[in-house]
C-alpha cells in the first residue's frame, strides 16, 4: 500500500461529507439545544460533495452527515441526543506538568475536537485513517476538570466548592484506580470507528503532558433501530430516562448549567455544568430471576412501555397516592421511580445521559455489564447527592446494583470562536 500524506487524508474525509434529502435533514436538528447545534454537513456552496476518488458524488446517510457544533454557550455532549457509541477516559497530568502544560494540552485537544466534530481529520501527527469514509456522525467531545487538577496547576483558590468529594454510599464498591482523575473526556458518536478515532487522536495529543488513568467503553441503541425516536432502554430491559429534565422546561438551564452571570473565583464556570460519572455494575443474573411482575414493582413502571404502574403512558405523571385492591399503593413505597422522583426529593433533578457497557464475562461466570452513569447538574450537592442518599436508604433496585467506580468533574462552558476549553480559567 502506498503512503498517504496528511493533506490527502484530510481531503478524503472532508470530501466524503454529502448532503441528505430534505426529509432526512429535517430530522437532524431534533434535540439540538443549549448552543450545541446539530446540522447536516455540506460543502461551502451547499452543493453535494463526492467521496474522494469516486469520480462522482456520494451522499452520506443522515447518521453519518449529522454534525454537532464545537463552539457554543455550553460544551457539546450534554444536551446532545444520546449517541450509539461512547468512550469515557480520565487522564492525570504527568509528574512535573503544571498550569502551562495543562493549557497547552487543552488547546491541542480543543483544536482536535473541533476538527473531528466537523468531519475533518486530526492535525499534527499523521492521522490514523480510522474514520476515513465517514462523516461527523454526531461526534461530540466534552472536557472536564477533576478536583486534583486545581492542585496540580496551582489553581486551588479557584476550585469550586461543588467539587468537594462525594459522600460514601452503602452500595459503593469503588476501585480508586478507575475513579476520579485530573482531566476527564467524554466522547460520543453514532459510528464506532468515528468514536474510536477521536479517542485515539486525543490520547496521542496528550503526549508527555498527561497519562491515561482509566478508560471505559459504552453503547446505546443505534440511530434508526426503532420505528420512531424512543427513550433508551438499559441492560435490565427497562426504559431509562423518562423523567429527564427537558431543554424546553422553564427551569432547565437553572437546574443543569452554572448561570452565565456567575462572578468571583468561579466565573470561569459560567455556562458550564458538573458531571457525576459512575460505573454501575448490574447484577443481571439476580435481576433476571425475578418475575416480570416483581421487576415492574421494583422499578414502579411497566417494562413494556415505561408507563407508571399507576396508569397512562410513559410520560404520564406518577400517581404516588393511587391505591390498589389490596389497600397498598400501586407504586410500592420502595420503588425506584417513587424514590427518585423530583417531587420526593425537594425538586432535586439531574440530566441523565448514560451509556451501557459490557466488558465480557467475569471469573464467576456473571456478565460484567451495566451502566456508565453520567448525570449533569448545576450543583451536584443539590442534584445527584440528595437523590442518591435517598436511594441508598431503601431503593428496591439497590440489591441489583454495585457502584464500582466514581468521578466528579467540573465541565466549563462552551468555548467561543478562537477559544479553547478552560481558557478562561487557565489564562485568567
Amino acid at each position: 500500500m502506498s503512503p498517504v500524506s496528511d493533506n490527502n487524508l484530510e481531503i478524503s474525509r472532508r470530501r466524503v461529507l454529502g448532503t441528505v434529502g430534505a426529509a432526512g435533514a429535517a430530522g437532524l436538528v431534533i434535540g439540538a439545544a443549549g448552543g450545541a447545534g446539530i446540522s447536516a454537513a455540506v460543502s461551502g456552496d451547499g452543493s453535494e460533495t463526492g467521496k474522494a476518488g469516486s469520480g462522482g458524488s456520494t451522499a452520506l446517510s443522515t447518521v453519518g452527515a449529522t454534525e454537532v457544533m464545537f463552539h457554543g454557550k455550553h460544551q457539546a455532549g450534554i444536551t446532545t441526543p444520546l449517541q450509539s457509541r461512547g468512550h469515557l477516559v480520565a487522564f492525570d497530568l504527568a509528574p512535573g506538568a503544571g498550569r502551562k502544560e495543562a493549557a497547552a494540552l487543552l488547546r491541542r485537544w480543543s483544536a482536535t475536537a473541533k476538527a473531528l466534530m466537523a468531519g475533518r481529520t486530526a492535525s499534527g501527527a499523521a492521522d490514523t485513517g480510522i474514520a476515513l469514509d465517514a462523516g461527523p456522525s454526531s461526534l461530540t467531545v466534552t472536557f472536564g476538570l477533576g478536583r486534583t487538577f486545581f492542585d496540580r496547576t496551582g489553581l486551588a483558590a479557584r476550585r469550586p466548592g461543588q467539587l468537594d468529594p462525594l459522600p460514601a454510599f452503602s452500595s459503593d464498591a469503588l476501585d480508586p484506580k478507575r475513579s476520579e482523575g485530573d482531566l476527564w473526556v467524554q466522547i460520543g458518536a453514532d459510528d464506532a470507528l468515528v468514536a474510536f478515532h477521536a479517542l485515539r487522536a486525543l490520547q496521542k495529543d496528550a503526549g508527555e503532558a498527561a497519562r491515561v488513568r482509566w478508560q471505559m467503553n459504552g453503547f446505546n441503541r443505534s440511530a434508526g433501530a426503532t420505528a420512531r425516536p424512543m427513550t433508551a432502554r438499559n441492560l435490565m430491559g427497562q426504559v431509562d430516562g423518562t423523567n429527564n429534565p427537558k431543554p424546553a422546561d422553564p427551569d432547565f438551564d437553572k437546574r443543569i448549567f452554572v448561570p452565565q452571570g456567575a462572578t468571583g473565583a468561579q466565573d470561569w464556570m459560567a455556562g458550564g455544568s458538573y458531571a457525576v460519572v459512575r460505573r454501575i455494575r448490574m447484577l443481571l443474573d439476580d435481576w433476571e430471576r425475578l418475575s416480570l411482575d416483581k421487576q415492574e414493582k421494583v422499578i414502579g413502571r411497566r417494562k413494556s412501555d415505561g408507563a407508571p404502574l399507576s396508569g397512562g403512558t410513559e410520560t404520564t405523571p406518577l400517581d404516588l397516592n393511587k391505591m390498589g385492591p389490596d389497600g397498598k399503593t400501586v407504586i410500592p413505597d420502595n420503588a425506584h421511580a417513587r424514590i427518585s422522583a423530583p417531587e420526593q426529593n425537594g425538586g432535586a433533578a439531574m440530566l441523565r445521559r448514560p451509556f451501557s457497557f459490557h466488558d465480557g464475562i467475569a471469573a464467576d461466570g456473571t456478565p460484567d455489564a451495566g451502566l456508565l452513569f453520567v448525570c449533569w447538574q448545576a450543583d451536584p450537592l443539590r442534584g445527584f447527592v440528595p437523590v442518591q442518599r435517598k436511594l441508598d436508604r431503601g431503593d428496591a433496585l439497590s440489591p441489583f446494583l454495585r457502584h464500582e467506580a466514581s468521578g466528579l468533574f467540573a465541565v466549563p462552558g462552551g468555548p467561543a470562536e478562537g477559544e479553547y476549553v478552560g481558557q478562561r480559567l487557565l489564562e485568567a
